[in-house]
């Protein structure tokens, strides 16, 4: 895999900084912050999720390790909204939250099995998926350094792994985390104790409620328009998300899928084939 760097305009920053910061944030999202950093040394982040009461995806992010508290690496057009949402939940916590969009940029560097070593300081290893590669947060000006091949550079790597963005592949305040497969990208910790939505989370895992999963699929034939209807003959069964080139991302009830292939029945959106793909890299 060649080096791959692109500087990504989609997403921002925040910063929690305060004495509670970490044990306040623990009590809200779906992942264990409260421990960061202290297992698997300064290049470990974790993917969380802040949920709503019923238990679907509000927002997500990277929550890394800061100098007097946390960053959180998020959606660029989310970054306000999540820092309201968040300030809903402080109360009498010790703590500030601060959006740092205009002095922090986000960078991704992949094709690498180690940090480069130009990039010392916030930076961090995707937890989602080891070909996801490492993650930089940093102001603009040491960004450039990296070089740039371009935002649509990283989607289709994305892509190809087969990990899902929010805003695209799931839409906002719609998506339970495991229809997100979070789950399978290292955003939940079962073990944890309570959150915003955990009961209905652990609900789905323990019964194996996720009929609907995010998959990566092959095209064949033009990229469908994201939110387009998949169908198996004249049943819908999903929805297309995001895709580059033939490669895509889909939103499928698995049985349905599954039943429709074992009757000999194509899957299709619009003039469009489309088939399951495994990831090319995981």
């Amino acid at each position: 895999m060649n080096l791959g760097t692109a500087i990504l305009g989609s997403r921002s920053a925040l910063r929690i900084a305060g004495p509670d910061a970490r044990e306040w944030l623990q009590g809200l999202v779906t992942n264990d912050v409260e421990h960061l950093g202290m297992q698997s040394g300064p290049y470990e982040a974790r993917f969380a999720a802040l949920l709503s009461p019923q238990g679907k995806i509000l927002f997500d992010f990277f929550v890394a390790p800061d100098a007097d508290g946390l960053l959180l690496d998020c959606a660029a057009d989310q970054a306000q909204a999540l820092a309201k949402r968040l300030a809903m939940y402080k109360l009498r916590a010790k703590l500030d939250i601060g959006d740092l969009g205009g002095s922090l940029a986000v960078a991704a560097i992949w094709g690498e099995a180690e940090p480069p070593a130009f990039a010392q300081g916030r930076i961090f290893a995707d937890p989602r998926a080891p070909a996801m590669g490492w993650r930089m947060i940093a102001p603009p000006s040491e960004l450039e350094v990296l070089g740039n091949h371009g935002e649509a550079a990283y989607e289709a790597h994305r892509i190809a792994c087969a990990v899902p963005r929010g805003g695209l592949d799931f839409p906002w305040g719609d998506a339970f985390p495991h229809e997100a497969n979070m789950d399978r990208l290292h955003g939940i910790d079962f073990r944890k104790g309570c959150y915003v939505g955990q009961e209905v989370v652990s609900r789905v895992e323990h019964r194996g409620l996720a009929r609907k999963r995010i998959v990566g699929v092959r095209m064949d034939g033009p990229a469908p328009a994201i939110g387009a209807e998949i169908h198996a003959g004249e049943i819908a069964i999903g929805a297309m998300g995001s895709s580059a080139g033939e490669a895509g991302l889909a939103m499928l009830r698995l049985d349905r899928a599954q039943e429709a292939l074992a009757a000999g029945l194509k899957l299709t959106c619009g003039p469009t084939k489309i088939a399951f793909a495994e990831p090319t890299a995981a």
